[in-house]
């Protein structure tokens, strides 16, 4: 029996757009990425480094780079948070009839972004019963370690939990573990309808 629900967040609730960061480093003459930067964005994620060293590397790598530039073309994958969705959770949370958890692995400007642009986020974020993101508890997925520090933190029996990712290496990691899983196909999948794709888990 499913006790407690553990969701991801974009693609999930927030809509991305994931094509459209490096669209806009196209745009901006960054047509790939360094190994160097792609190693940055990780130890971003895990919130190794600052929002500062984070936009500082993009300039000094790229030198005609401003940081409103690095900001616009990171927070493009960012598109919209449809409120259904929100009103979706916040029944699930009066009924109270799961423990609800967010996992995702989200930056501080990324958040930052959300806050600003999503008017019912602090409502939202209020529906759970633990909000974990990456740059916060310095774990990312598919990192098996943070899907231990969820079940450790709450004592929770990975059997009693199901977790929905849209990334398959995301769910894959949690399923070693005997997490049973939804990998959501956000183009033809939608989170409202979390009780009649996995009706056999309820």
């Amino acid at each position: 029996m499913i006790k407690t629900i553990i969701f991801d967040f974009g693609d999930v609730f927030i809509n991305l757009d994931k094509a459209a960061t490096s669209r806009e480093f196209n745009n901006c003459r960054v047509p790939e990425l360094t190994t160097g930067l792609l190693d940055k964005n990780l130890q971003y994620e895990k919130g190794l480094i600052s929002s500062e060293e984070f936009v500082g590397a993009y300039c000094s790598e790229f030198e005609h780079l401003e940081k409103e530039q690095v900001l616009k073309s990171w927070n493009a994958i960012l598109v919209d948070f449809p409120k259904y969705r929100y009103e979706f959770l916040k029944k699930l949370s009066e009924e109270k009839d799961y423990k609800l958890i967010l996992l995702s692995n989200t930056n501080e400007i990324h958040i930052d972004w959300v806050k600003e642009n999503v008017p019912f986020f602090e409502d939202f974020q209020k529906c759970f019963d633990a909000f974990y993101l990456s740059h916060e508890i310095n774990f990312r997925k598919p990192d098996t370690e943070i899907y231990k520090f969820v079940l450790e933190k709450h004592q929770l029996k990975p059997d009693e939990c199901l977790f929905i990712d849209d990334t398959k290496e995301n769910t894959n990691a949690a399923a070693t573990l005997g997490i049973h899983t939804w990998n959501i196909e956000p183009t033809r999948e939608d989170i409202i309808d979390l009780f009649i794709a996995k009706q056999d888990l309820f």
